[in-house]
């Protein structure tokens, strides 16, 4: 995965709270080989229902919803839907916690705003598109001609600038942990199992 900074695109809004990952990709559709792509099953069932849904009629980079967006099961393939359909950055006052973490190792931006000024971005999106600009190092973003700022985990922010997932996090520290192991080895030889 590569990592990005900055995004520039269309925003859709989905004025929906308890959007969960059933929602987002139905499990029927998680036997399709992920090289395949999930994106076209991205809230298939509530699209099928609804053609004017917004998401039939663009494909936005940016999402803005309500909250405890991504919120049920652990699935990892509600992420693959939302990222293979385009869209790079979640802006909700709140997300199902397990979701946020798989969002970040897959190079999307959780993004969490104030209910009231995601209210306010969803009005102004209406059932249609906007430019959206995102600026991830400096925490801030324009969405329909709005400035916003968001907060974000320092760590977070490093693994989607870099495009890396726990593993990569983690193999930054190899020299530190290969030096940590050899010492540890030499001092406590006793404790090291034997063949």
């Amino acid at each position: 995965m590569s990592g990005w900074k900055i995004i520039n695109g269309e925003a859709a809004g989905l004025p929906t709270e308890n959007v969960d990952t059933d929602q987002l990709i139905p499990a029927r559709f998680m036997s399709t080989p992920r090289s395949e792509g999930y994106g076209r099953y991205l809230l298939h069932d509530v699209r099928q229902d609804s053609p004017d849904h917004v998401l039939n009629r663009t494909s936005p980079k940016v999402l803005v919803t309500r909250r405890n967006f991504g919120s049920g099961s652990s699935r990892e393939a509600a992420v693959y839907a939302l990222v293979d359909f385009g869209i790079r950055a979640v802006f909700a006052p709140s997300f199902g916690d397990i979701f946020s973490g798989n969002a970040v190792n897959n190079g999307l931006l959780p993004a969490r705003l104030p209910e009231d000024v995601v209210e306010d971005l969803l009005a102004e999106l209406g059932t249609g598109t906007a430019d959206a600009h995102v600026d991830l190092m400096a925490g801030t973003a324009r969405i329909a001609g709005r400035d916003i700022e968001f907060d974000l985990n320092p760590v977070w922010r490093k693994k989607l600038s870099n495009g890396w997932d726990d593993i990569d996090l983690t193999s930054q520290h190899s020299n530190a942990i290969s030096t940590f192991r050899a010492d540890r080895m030499a001092r406590f030889g006793w404790a090291n199992p034997t063949t």
